[in-house]
């Protein structure tokens, strides 16, 4: 758990993981006050000092977009090429590298958070296809967007199952 609201600093903001971060701890406060004991979660490994985190961040990127090559950068990378070097670097080398969370349990979270905010439809489009691409089927990604509205809410499971549905007819052709 504690992994999943660390990932949300990338997609929610720092603002929001750490809100988090203090949720939960006051959580597990108010748990151990009862007397009851939760295991501990694996720490992450630490990443290799020679690790070519552009590299390795600009793979992790092409895989979870279904792409077997890294493409050459277009767009925003060319436009504003610090932001691809955050996102490769940072995003997806030192968050995604770490190894206490599968990359299928860090898209469902991103999904989560990207449903419930607004002005996110194109970032929330890359993860459901990029959630699929980690092997979660059709089902699985519409049973998580039944959970979205008992949780979040129906107008933000509406919101994703729309573009779910996007991801899909992309999918098949």
């Amino acid at each position: 758990m504690l992994e999943i609201l660390v990932q949300m600093y990338a997609y929610a903001g720092f603002p929001r993981s750490l809100n988090g971060i203090h949720t939960f701890m006051a959580v597990m406060d108010e748990r151990q006050t009862k007397g009851i004991k939760d295991e501990v979660g694996k720490e992450a490994s630490p990443l290799p000092a020679d690790m070519n985190k552009d590299e390795y961040g600009a793979k992790v990127r092409a895989r979870l977009a279904g792409q077997e090559v890294v493409p050459p950068p277009s767009g925003y990378q060319l436009f504003a090429p610090v932001i691809d070097t955050f996102l490769k670097e940072h995003l997806f080398a030192d968050i995604f590298a770490r190894d206490n969370l599968d990359y299928q349990s860090r898209e469902l979270a991103t999904i989560s958070a990207l449903a419930s905010m607004k002005g996110t439809a194109g970032q929330l489009q890359f993860h459901l296809g990029a959630a699929m691409n980690t092997g979660l089927t059709e089902t699985q990604m519409k049973d998580f967007i039944s959970v979205l509205e008992a949780k979040v809410g129906k107008k933000e499971a509406d919101n994703a199952n729309e573009i779910l549905n996007k991801v899909l007819s992309s999918r098949a052709k």
